[in-house]
């Protein structure tokens, strides 16, 4: 009893003395929530100091605010909040570049889309051009005349270029093709069409690889254009919680815009980039080597190249034909031994490769290459990624693991593309598409993006895609729904389970692994996991937060769960102001 006694005294001492001691003084205390800390050896906590962009100390909420005074603090009234939110694949000057074209969603017409054009026509420099997307290519049946007279007639003296919902048409007006040299004598080229309207004459609609023609006119966007897209696209991502974003191929131009933009501390949101593997000056900028960290805000030391394309316009290579174009395999860019010679010159130069394949064939030669490669590799971590693996061949979702490669794949287009996918890959190969849970099952991280402006860089809704596999009102629920909405095979009632609550819901992730996949795998996958991606002491001060609890809200609450504000460097550069008080503190 003595010994309990003593044990007790011995215990208030030591809190007393804790209680007199002085403050530590930081910058921000942030108290009062459920911080989700992504870190195994705290979990949870329910306050972080932060000082110098740093987190100093992560903790229960009585123990933080007993030792730390904060020059700012804010009690966030059980807030949830994440480590900043990385997009581990997505286009920012695409996105920026979206906000000064006009939207042509919202036609129902032809009409509409004159109207949308000479609108633009009214804020655009005469002889400048209107660039639009998103006209949908139902509203061609409307024009009894060529569809570039109708733009011409409607904006004499501008050009105009306007790509369609899909993104694999686009409609232009003379100027624009006579820019390009197009006449009745110009050659369709393989993988393209020019579609010609009386006496063979360029209609102005050119589909597929047909667009190169046309769209190699666009003048390059000037250094200050550039600058202002990646300030609006950084404005946007902030808004939505993301705290970095993996750009994925960018040029000199581009690169030359983001220093810029960091030396002057004009960087609201952090950026890793890919260099694009295939531009000219790749030699010299793997001479130069990476570029670790401008202000902590801007880093390079990834190369991306492309192994094939999309399945939407059936340039993914697949091993057999697509299901609904016999004799069409898709095509690969680039060959086995190009892929290895470029792999192993970039990873001896200080860069880790990502290459973007979405076919099975296009996928099993990146894994293959990067076998070789790995073989002549000077490093033991090269951290080597495979962009969008939409269908895998059975065997090559161990290979993921077993060489070490890192897949990045992106959700929201799970759900974008599953109301036709089956019909395109087929019954046997729709089993390993987007095959998340697979991948994961092996040991694999998934790195997770969206790839904006394709699709909406807001994480919510990427988080949903990635528990449910289901679109924003819940389909498909059944096989009822999937028969109503999707292009199915004949034979996929013999599997009618693979459609209930959920498109092949066996690929769901758990709400931890799509947190994850916005987390601690992009910044792994970044080689930034020392960095980003927990809520660790000695990490930056980076922090998405939500105002109801991901991991216990039902799975269609989430789109709409708010986003109270973002903080990137210890600095709020998002703040929600319609809702609670501790906004204005």
């Amino acid at each position: 009893m003595n010994n309990l006694r003593i044990f007790a005294a011995i215990i208030l001492a030591f809190s007393l003395a804790s209680c007199s001691l002085p403050k530590t003084k930081v910058n921000l205390l942030l108290t009062n929530a459920h911080f989700y800390t992504m870190d195994p050896r705290i979990p949870d906590a329910g306050a972080v100091a932060v000082d110098g962009g740093r987190i100093v100390a992560v903790g229960m909420n009585r123990w933080i605010t007993s030792r730390y005074e904060g020059k700012r603090t804010l009690d966030l009234h059980d807030a949830f909040v994440l480590p900043g939110l990385i997009d581990g694949h997505a286009h920012m000057v695409g996105l920026g570049m979206s906000f000064t074209t006009v939207n042509l969603t919202s036609a129902k017409t032809a009409n509409d889309v004159v109207k949308l054009v000479q609108s633009a026509a009214s804020r655009t420099v005469p002889g400048g051009w209107i660039r639009g997307t998103g006209w949908s290519e139902r509203l061609l049946r409307q024009i009894n005349s060529s569809p570039a007279a109708v733009l011409d007639k409607a904006v004499p003296g501008f050009y105009v270029f306007l790509v369609s919902s899909g993104g694999q048409a686009v409609w232009v007006n003379t100027k624009v093709m006579e820019l390009a040299g197009v006449t009745t004598s110009t050659i369709s080229p393989a993988g393209g069409l020019i579609i010609r309207g009386k006496n063979r004459e360029p209609s102005g609609i050119f589909v597929g690889a047909a667009i190169n023609l046309v769209a190699s006119q666009i003048p390059p966007p000037s250094e200050l254009e550039l600058q202002n897209a990646i300030a609006l696209a950084a404005d946007t991502c902030a808004r939505y919680g993301i705290t970095e974003v993996q750009d994925a191929g960018i040029d000199a131009g581009v690169l030359h815009a983001y220093q810029e933009l960091a030396s002057k501390g004009g960087l609201r949101i952090r950026i890793y980039a890919m260099y694009n593997g295939n531009d000219t000056t790749l030699p010299a900028i793997l001479k130069k080597g990476p570029i670790l960290g401008e202000n902590g805000y801007f880093t390079m030391r990834a190369v991306r190249v492309d192994m094939d394309g999309p399945l939407s316009n059936r340039s993914a290579a697949l091993v057999s034909a697509y299901s609904d174009d016999p004799g069409n395999y898709g095509e690969t860019y680039l060959g086995e031994k190009d892929l290895e010679n470029l792999t192993v010159a970039s990873v001896a130069s200080g860069f880790q490769v990502c290459t973007e394949a979405h076919g099975d064939r296009g996928i099993d030669v990146v894994l293959d290459a990067y076998k070789e490669a790995l073989k002549a590799a000077e490093t033991s971590d090269p951290r080597l990624r495979v962009e969008g693996v939409d269908v895998l061949l059975p065997g090559d979702i161990h290979r993921f693991r077993a060489l070490g490669i890192i897949p990045s794949m992106q959700p929201v287009q799970c759900v974008s593309n599953m109301y036709w996918i089956e019909s395109r890959v087929g019954r046997r190969r729709i089993r390993t598409t987007y095959a998340w849970q697979s991948l994961l099952k092996t040991g694999s991280i998934v790195v997770g993006g969206s790839d904006f402006p394709d699709d909406s860089p807001d994480p919510r809704m990427g988080i949903y895609a990635a528990v449910t596999r289901q679109d924003i009102d819940g389909v498909p629920q059944n096989f009822a729904e999937a028969e109503k909405y999707f292009v199915l095979t004949p034979d996929a009632a013999a599997d009618s389970s693979d459609y209930n609550g959920g498109f092949f819901p066996q690929q769901r992730m758990r709400i931890d692994q799509a947190i994850k996949s916005l987390t601690v795998w992009p910044a792994y996958g970044a080689f930034q996991e020392s960095e980003k991606g927990s809520i660790t002491v000695g990490k930056f001060a980076d922090f998405t937060i939500f105002e109801k609890n991901l991991l216990t809200a039902h799975a269609d609450e989430i789109p709409y769960d708010t986003i109270l504000g973002t903080i990137v460097g210890g600095k709020f550069v998002y703040v929600d102001t319609t809702a609670a008080r501790w906004r204005t503190q």
